[in-house]
């Protein structure tokens, strides 16, 4: 097959080439976990449409009012935790979804140990996450991978992007679909580094609305270059 007409090729085929080329353009992310598995569900609440920096600011800000004792956040009153994560935008709604989800998790565990679902099969972990109100797949996926190291591929406004101009899933597959088909073609050992590696890439080179596409390794085995490359090549 021609160079030209690698986007062509299968997504489970282009997948290995493409984590080769991210692994040799950004390196090999190794997986550490950041926070136990409530703190990583309440970190990704909160950064549900604003910035890492502003989402950051505000679970340390909770975290530390309340000493990192969820029941207390669970049991305060909602406009005081809604003071407290305003970094994090839309404070009046994620207040009481975070202590909604605290509330359920309570109720069927008496506490809020979640360590368990590492030992369950990982389409059941997803599933009694993805059971509470207010969490969903990408949420759940970001549980599951950042703080127990399951190999899942949470989908964000980066690997989205990302992942449909290279052809990786269908067109108009929207996030939640995406976490499926992606779970499909990725290998779970590789799962890790290439989230990390699609969200990099997404950030510096497959910008929206604009990518740069001049300066991308992938535009072979892209979709969207070879769609658009006549207007790309003109500077349109």
């Amino acid at each position: 097959m021609q160079q030209s007409q690698c986007y062509t090729l299968p997504p489970k085929e282009k997948v290995k080439i493409i984590d080769d080329i991210l692994t040799r353009t950004y390196g090999n992310p190794e997986w550490v976990s950041r926070l136990d598995p409530v703190s990583e569900l309440i970190l990704t609440i909160l950064s549900q449409h604003t910035s890492d920096k502003n989402s950051g600011a505000a679970f340390d800000r909770l975290y530390d009012h309340f000493n990192g004792d969820w029941k207390r956040v669970m049991e305060a009153p909602t406009e005081e935790v809604a003071q407290l994560i305003k970094s994090a935008g839309l404070s009046n709604i994620k207040a009481p979804r975070i202590q909604s989800v605290l509330k359920e998790i309570w109720s069927r565990l008496g506490s809020f140990d979640l360590q368990f679902l590492k030992d369950m099969p990982i389409n059941a972990a997803k599933e009694w996450l993805t059971s509470i109100n207010g969490v969903g797949p990408k949420t759940a996926a970001c549980v599951l991978m950042f703080s127990l190291g399951l190999p899942v591929m949470p989908v964000d406004t980066h690997v989205h992007r990302v992942s449909l101009r290279l052809g990786l899933i269908p067109p108009k597959t929207n996030a939640d679909r995406a976490h499926d088909i992606l779970a499909q073609i990725v290998s779970p050992e590789r799962a890790y580094p290439f989230h990390i590696n699609l969200i990099r890439h997404g950030r510096r080179v497959c910008k929206a609305p604009v990518p740069k596409c001049t300066i991308c390794p992938l535009t072979c085995l892209c979709v969207y270059f070879h769609q658009n490359s006549l207007s790309i090549r003109e500077g349109k």
